[in-house]
Parts: C-alpha cells; sequence; structure tokens
C-alpha cells in the first residue's frame, strides 16, 4: 500500500444515479478536501455488465488504485486479498467477513417509521421491500417488532429485484390493504413506484394509504405526487469516515475489517404522511394542534379550551390513544423539532431552544435527556450533523 506521503487513488464502483450514492461521495470528497488530495476514479454498473467482474480487478491493478469502495456482489472473488489495498462494499444481499462494509443500522430506521406512524394513530401497517436484501430485511422485522408491540396488523409484499411481474402483483397488493394503512417502503426508489401506481389507480395518499421511505432523495421524494415523506440517513457523515477509514489504513500499512454504519437521523415529513388517524375525534384534533403550535401553546389549558370534556376524562382518552399525557407530548414534540435543529444547523442551543418553544431554557437538557437519553450536546455529536 502507498505511504501517507502519495495521493491516494480511490477506485469508486458507484453509480451515482442515487442521492445515496452521491451524498456518500459528497462525505468522501470532504474528506480528501480535509486532508488529501486525492484521485478518483469511477467504474459505473454498465462497466461491470459489459466487461465482467475480472475486468474491475484488472483495472484496479494496472490504474495502482490504493482503495475500493462501492458495490461488489461476486463472492468468488476477495477483492481485498486480490488486491491488496483498502476494500470497503456497500452490503446489499448480505454483509462481508473479508472487508470493511458500508452497512446501516437498518433497525433503527425501521424502529424509527413505526415510531412516526403510531404517533399518527394508524393501527393498520404494511411494509413493501425486497427479498434476500439485508438492509430491506432488518428494516422489516424492526418495524414488525414496533407493529406486534402496540397489536397492530402488518401486511407484507416482497419481491424479487428482477420480477417482471412485480408491479401488477403491487397494484393487487395495493388494493387489498384496509384503510387507512401506514405503508413503509424499503427506500425511496420503492416508495415511488407505490406513488405511481396509487395515483394510476386512484388510491388517495395520504387519505387512504400513508406513504414513507427512506432515503430522503429530494428528487424522487419530490416528484412524486403528494411528494414523499422520507427517513434521512447521515450518509454524508459515513462518507467522511471512509475517508477515514482508508487513510488510517495506509497511514498503518494494516489491512483491518472496519464497518462504517450508516444511521438514521430523522424523518423528513412532506403530504404523503400528512394525516392523524386516531378514531377519537377530540384527541386527533389535540394531536394535530400540537403538531401544528408546538412553539407557541403555553399550557395544556391553552390547548384544551375549546374540547367539550374535562380535563380528567380527555386526559384518560388521550392516554388510552397515545400512551402518554397530553403535556408529555407536547414535550416530545418540542424535543422531536428540537432534535431535527440540532443536526441540520449550527446554532446555539438557546436560541433552538426558544425557537420550539421552551421558555424556562435551564430545562431543556434535562427534559431532552430525559426523552432521548442523552444531552442536545451530546445528541448532535453523536448523530453528526447532515450539515458535515
Amino acid at each position: 500500500m502507498n505511504s501517507g506521503s502519495k495521493i491516494c487513488k480511490v477506485l469508486l464502483l458507484l453509480d451515482y444515479t442515487s442521492e445515496f450514492e452521491r451524498n456518500l461521495l459528497r462525505g468522501i470528497v470532504k474528506y480528501s478536501n480535509d486532508h488529501g488530495p486525492w484521485l478518483f476514479y469511477r467504474l459505473p454498473p454498465s462497466y461491470k455488465d459489459t466487461y465482467g467482474d475480472s475486468a474491475i480487478v484488472d483495472y484496479a491493478k494496472r490504474w495502482k488504485a490504493d482503495a475500493v469502495v462501492g458495490r461488489w456482489d461476486n463472492d468468488a472473488i476477495d477483492l481485498q486479498k486480490e488486491l491488496g489495498v483498502p476494500v470497503i462494499i456497500q452490503n446489499y444481499h448480505h454483509r462481508r467477513i473479508t472487508c470493511s462494509n458500508l452497512t446501516g443500522d437498518y433497525a433503527s430506521a425501521g424502529h424509527m417509521a413505526a415510531q412516526f406512524f403510531i404517533r399518527k394513530g394508524y393501527r393498520n401497517f404494511a411494509y413493501f421491500g425486497l427479498k434476500n436484501v439485508v438492509w430491506s430485511e432488518e428494516r422489516k422485522n424492526a418495524f414488525a417488532e414496533e407493529v406486534k408491540a402496540i397489536g397492530g396488523k402488518l401486511y407484507c409484499f416482497e419481491y424479487e429485484k428482477k420480477d417482471s411481474s412485480m408491479r401488477t402483483r403491487l397494484y393487487r397488493w395495493l388494493q387489498s390493504l384496509p384503510n387507512p394503512v401506514a405503508l413503509f417502503c424499503c427506500d425511496d426508489e420503492n416508495a415511488l413506484a407505490v406513488s405511481e401506481i396509487c395515483m394510476m389507480y386512484n388510491i388517495r395518499i395520504p387519505e387512504q394509504m400513508a406513504l414513507l421511505g427512506v432515503d430522503n432523495d429530494k428528487l424522487m421524494c419530490n416528484i412524486s405526487c403528494p411528494p414523499i415523506s422520507s427517513i434521512e440517513l447521515n450518509v454524508i457523515a459515513g462518507g467522511y469516515a471512509i475517508g477515514e477509514l482508508i487513510d488510517r489504513m495506509m497511514q498503518t500499512g494494516k489491512l483491518v475489517r472496519n464497518d462504517i454504519v450508516i444511521t438514521p437521523v430523522r424523518v423528513v415529513p412532506r403530504q404523503s404522511t400528512d394525516k392523524y388517524v386516531f378514531e377519537d375525534k377530540y384527541v386527533a384534533a389535540v394531536v394535530e394542534r400540537i403538531e401544528n403550535e408546538y412553539n407557541r401553546i403555553v399550557t395544556v389549558e391553552e390547548l384544551l379550551k375549546d374540547i367539550p370534556l374535562s380535563r380528567r376524562s380527555f386526559e384518560i382518552r388521550f392516554r388510552q390513544a397515545t400512551d402518554t399525557s397530553v403535556y408529555k407530548y407536547l414535550l416530545q414534540c418540542r424535543c422531536r423539532h428540537l432534535a431535527d435543529l440540532l443536526l441540520t444547523t449550527r446554532r446555539q442551543l438557546i436560541d433552538l431552544a426558544i425557537e420550539v418553544g421552551f421558555e424556562d431554557y435551564n430545562n431543556v437538557s434535562r427534559i431532552f435527556k430525559k426523552i432521548y437519553g442523552i444531552s442536545p450536546s451530546e445528541y448532535r455529536s453523536m448523530r453528526k450533523s447532515v450539515i458535515l
């Protein structure tokens, strides 16, 4: 391997067609700008399709690549052993044991999706994903755990990547789902496929079906009608971590297996999930008001002034529907928005606390820690800002 004094040459086996891979590259390039310069060369999937896997190995050797990052599906070739350089593979069907994986905390995304829908009152849930794909399977399993925990019903549809009949079968499955239903898709590409079928066959989103994807691919999400809500991942930070790993292995001369784990950051809501479905109309009204006015509401009394029930009677109904009190729900809502701002801005905590409605700044850290288990500053540091 090269020493740290030489320019690092990185071979990229990436597509660039998705927001995920573009953000991954942004992170790697940022590391290069901070610590390089590095040289990059991309071999798109079409190169492998035309010339085969062995041609990629030959090219990496001829170019004298110092590291390889991207997709590699051939289990018969141990790419890191073959090239003798750091290799970070974007896992698809499974995680590898012979090199570092670009992987993810897929279970956390599944938990996040279910909790997001549960807060909106859903009790019917659906999952649409890919068979025998590790990130889809683990998202589905975690989603199912949350649904089971509240006694909800889950409907699943999974398909093989090259299934030519998928859209026909998907349409029939979508028509069979109960109304309303909360549908979580394994990624934004598949969520867009659902949206297109729903638009064609007059399945109304979000009135009949709430729709949520993963990756927050802004182009895919916003060409949908309505735009699709999605889980944002800290992919840029993951790309930066890939740069750090490659640099460390080059400096030490040791090929180690050290997985890079992409974590979910937050749900980015759009119109595809813009509906609350609590059976109790008073609970639905209060939840919707909290979500829309969380930074302006001062007291619970103010919040309940138009509800024709005693506070005690309403609190009982609210807890039955949401598993928490009105006041705690308000605090949780404020903290969710505070968490978003911590990750997407570099502003001071006191300014953010005031923006989301906390009047007593001294209590913000205590409340936040009680809900998230860590302080706001620790949360910002651990999650790594999506504006890295």
